[in-house]
C-alpha cells in the first residue's frame, strides 16, 4: 500500500512543476513575439507615416522604379501608405494578423525585388521606405534593412505561435 502513493507522489510533483516551468516559458516566450510584433509594427507604422506625410514624394520614388506608369504610382502613394499603418496596426493588436502579416510580407517582397531589379538595371533609386531619413543610404543598406525586416515578418510567420488560435493568444497575453 505504501508503494503505490509514493509512486504517485513524484510524478505527480513532477507534472505540477513541470506545468509551471512550462507557463513560465510559455509566458516569457509569448512576451518576446510581442515585442517582435511591436518592433516589425513600429517600423511599418513609422515608414507608412512618412509616406502618409508626403505622397507626392512617395509618387515619385515609386516612378523611379521605372516599373509601373504614372498614374498607378499616384494611386499608390495614396493607397500604400494607409495599408501599411494599418496592417501594422494588426500585428500589434492582433486584429486580423495573418491578414497583415501576409500583406506586409508581400510588400516589403516587392519591394526588395523591385529594388534589387532597379540596381541590375542600372537606375539610381532611393527607396523611399523611410522618407529623407534613408535617402542617402546605399544599395547594401537599403537590401540588409529590408531583409532584417524580411527575417522578422518570416520569424513571426513560423512561430508556434501561428497555430493557435487568435482567441489562445488574446487569453495567453493579458493573463
Amino acid at each position: 500500500m505504501n508503494q503505490t502513493p509514493n509512486a504517485q507522489r513524484p510524478t505527480l510533483n513532477v507534472e505540477i512543476t513541470g506545468g509551471r516551468t512550462s507557463n513560465i516559458k510559455h509566458r516569457t516566450s509569448n512576451i518576446l513575439w510581442r515585442i517582435v510584433d511591436f518592433a516589425v509594427a513600429g517600423i511599418f507604422i513609422y515608414a507608412g507615416a512618412l509616406k502618409a506625410l508626403d505622397p507626392v514624394q512617395f509618387a515619385s520614388d515609386i516612378d523611379n522604379y521605372k516599373i509601373l506608369p504614372w498614374p498607378v504610382s499616384v494611386a499608390l502613394a495614396f493607397y500604400l501608405p494607409w495599408l501599411e499603418i494599418f496592417c501594422a496596426f494588426g500585428l500589434a493588436f492582433l486584429f486580423l494578423y495573418r491578414g497583415a502579416l501576409s500583406i506586409l510580407s508581400a510588400s516589403i517582397v516587392v519591394f526588395t525585388l523591385a529594388t534589387i531589379a532597379a540596381k541590375v538595371r542600372g537606375l539610381d533609386i532611393t527607396c523611399g521606405c523611410f522618407g529623407h531619413a534613408s535617402q542617402h543610404w546605399s544599395f547594401p543598406g537599403h537590401l540588409m534593412t529590408n531583409l532584417a525586416i524580411i527575417a522578422a515578418l518570416v520569424v513571426l510567420w513560423v512561430s508556434n505561435r501561428l497555430t493557435k488560435s487568435l482567441q489562445g493568444r488574446r487569453s495567453a497575453w493579458l493573463s
